[in-house]
C-alpha cells in the first residue's frame, strides 16, 4: 500500500484488503523483530549506546513496556524517543474525520461510532502516516489535565450542544495520539496532581474526562524522560506512576573520546562557502572531545548539571568558524583549525559549564586549564616525546618561533626548512599531506605539545605566541 491509489477508502474495502488491526505495542514489537532479524539498526544515528542503553531499550520494546529514560541533558533521550516512529507501520487507517485516530474496526469516539452506525461498510477511511502518530509534551508546572486528557469545548457548547453530549469534548494530547507513541519530557516537572491523571493511561489504558460519564479506551505507548537530579530534588515522580512504567533506563555520556568525536562530526553543521575547503585534523577533533571528557571528571565543574555532548558540538563549530575567519582574513582558501584557534572556545564553553567557584574570573581559568590538559593528553596519544628531542635541540641556539592567528600557513611551511627535525613528525601527524594549512596546524600542535610537556617555553601576548628553549 505504498501509493494512495492502492489504499482502501471505505470500511468494506479495508476488510476486503485483509488489513488486520493490532495494538501499537504489538506493531512496534513486530517491526522491531523484523529489523533485528535483518541486522538493521533500530536507532540509526544514536551512537555510544550499543552495549549499554540500546540492549535495554530493545528488551523493553520486545516486552511491550512503557519506558522512562533517566539521564543528564544532551544524552540523546529525546532523539531515541522521536526515532521510535520508524518502528510503526508506514500508514494506518482511521475513520475519516476522527480526532483521535479511531480504529475502523473498533471506534471509540462518538463521532466515529455514529458515522459507522450510519454508513456501515461505506464508512470513509483516511490513512495516517507514522510521523503523525507521535505526540510530545514538555512537562511544565502549568501543564493541565485539559492539555493532556481533554476538557469541555465552550465553542461547541455555544453552538447549541448539551454539556452531556460527548461531542462537546475537546480532546487532549494523549487521546489525540491514540494508536501511537506519546512522550513527556522532564516528567518530574509535571505537578503531582497532573501525574495522577496519567495513572489510567499506563495501567487501565483509558482516559477519563471530568464531568462526563465516558471512558475512552486509548492505545498509547508512553515514553518519558527525566534528569536524575530533578528526579530526586527539584521534582519527583509519584510512586504509583513510577510503578506503572515497565522499564527505567539510565542513559550516559560517551564513554570515550573516539565515540564523542564521531558524534560531534555527525552533528556539526558544515561550514559551506564558495571556494572554502574545511578539514578538521583528527588530533584537533580529539582535543575538543577530550575537553568535554575532562570537564565531566573535573572537581571544578558541577557534575549534577552534566556536561552535554552539545558542548563538544558547539566547540567544534566555533573552532571551525574561528579558523575560517582567520583563513579569510589571510586570503587563503583551506580552512584547517590550529591550536591558536582553541582560544575562541571560551565563548562556546562558558554557557555550557557550571563552574563551582566563588572567585571572580575563576571560570576562565578553569576552562583554560581544561583546554591545556586536553591538548597535552591528545599530544601524548599521538606523539612519542623521545622522537622530538632533535626539535628541542634546535631551540638551543636562542631560536624563537612565532605562532598564532596572524602567522600565515606558508610561514609554517618555511619553518620545516629552518628546522628539518620538524618535517618527519609533522608529516606523521598529517598522514603525508603537505598542504600549507594542514602543515601549519600540525606544527602548532607539536610546538604547543612540547611546551605543555615542559620541553619548550612559551610567551603569549594577545593572538601571538613565541616558543623558545627552556
Amino acid at each position: 500500500m505504498s501509493d494512495s491509489i492502492d489504499r482502501p477508502t471505505t470500511l468494506g474495502a479495508l476488510r476486503a484488503s485483509g488489513w488486520v488491526s493490532r495494538p501499537v505495542k504489538d506493531e512496534v514489537r513486530v517491526n522491531a523483530i523484523e529489523r533485528i532479524k535483518a541486522g538493521e539498526a533500530l536507532f540509526p544515528g544514536v551512537l555510544g549506546y550499543e552495549d549499554t542503553v540500546l540492549p535495554q531499550l530493545e528488551n523493553a520494546l520486545l516486552a511491550g513496556h512503557d519506558v522512562i529514560f533517566l539521564g543528564e541533558r544532551g544524552q540523546a533521550k529525546t532523539r531515541m524517543i522521536r526515532s521510535l516512529t520508524g518502528l510503526l507501520d508506514e500508514w494506518m487507517p482511521i475513520v475519516a474525520g476522527s480526532e483521535i485516530n479511531d480504529d475502523p474496526y473498533a471506534p471509540v469516539s462518538r463521532h466515529a461510532r455514529d458515522l459507522l452506525a450510519e454508513l456501515g461498510e461505506d464508512t470513509p477511511i483516511e490513512w495516517v502516516h507514522r510521523d503523525d502518530r507521535f505526540g510530545e509534551k514538555l512537562a511544565t508546572p502549568d501543564t493541565s489535565i485539559a492539555d493532556l486528557i481533554g476538557e469541555v469545548d465552550p465553542i461547541k457548547v455555544a453552538e447549541g450542544r448539551y454539556l452531556s453530549d460527548e461531542l462537546t469534548l475537546h480532546y487532549g494530547l494523549v487521546p489525540r495520539t491514540n494508536r501511537g507513541i506519546f512522550a513527556i519530557n522532564e516528567l518530574p516537572d509535571l505537578a503531582e496532581r497532573i501525574q495522577v491523571g496519567l495513572l489510567n493511561v499506563l495501567e487501565e489504558r483509558d482516559v477519563q474526562v471530568r464531568g462526563y460519564k465516558v471512558r475512552l479506551p486509548v492505545d498509547v505507548m508512553l515514553f518519558a524522560s527525566a534528569n536524575p537530579e530533578d528526579y530526586t530534588n527539584r521534582g519527583r515522580i509519584i510512586t504509583p506512576l513510577k510503578d506503572r512504567f515497565g522499564a527505567q533506563i539510565r542513559t550516559h555520556y560517551p564513554l570515550d573520546v573516539p565515540t564523542e568525536v564521531t558524534i560531534a562530526r555527525q552533528e556539526v553543521r558544515p561550514l559551506e562557502a564558495p571556494g572554502v575547503d574545511v578539514t578538521i585534523p583528527e588530533y584537533m577533533a580529539e582535543t575538543v572531545a577530550e575537553l568535554s571528557q575532562m570537564a565531566r571528571q573535573s572537581p571544578h565543574v558541577n557534575q549534577r548539571s552534566g556536561v552535554s555532548v552539545r558542548l563538544t558540538v558547539a566547540n567544534m563549530e566555533t573552532l571551525v568558524a574561528n579558523a575560517a575567519r582567520r583563513t579569510l582574513v589571510h586570503g587563503e582558501t583551506q580552512v584547517v583549525p590550529r591550536v591558536s584557534d582553541l582560544e575562541a572556545l571560551a565563548s562556546s564553553t562558558a554557557g555550557k559549564l557550571e563552574i563551582e567557584t566563588i572567585e571572580e574570573g575563576r571560570d576562565e581559568q578553569v576552562v583554560e586549564h581544561l583546554l591545556k590538559a586536553a591538548v597535552l593528553s591528545v599530544f601524548r596519544d599521538h606523539v612519542a616525546i623521545e622522537q622530538l628531542r632533535s626539535i628541542v635541540d634546535a631551540f638551543d641556539d636562542d631560536r624563537i618561533v612565532q605562532a598564532g592567528e596572524d602567522v600565515l600557513a606558508a610561514d609554517y611551511v618555511d619553518l620545516l626548512d629552518d628546522i628539518p627535525a620538524l618535517r618527519e613528525p609533522v608529516l606523521s601527524l598529517t598522514g603525508g599531506d603537505d598542504s600549507p594549512a594542514v602543515v601549519a596546524s600540525a606544527v602548532e600542535f607539536l610546538l604547543e605539545g612540547l611546551h605543555l610537556s615542559k620541553r619548550l617555553n612559551k610567551d603569549a601576548v594577545g593572538a601571538r605566541a613565541q616558543y623558545r628553549a627552556r
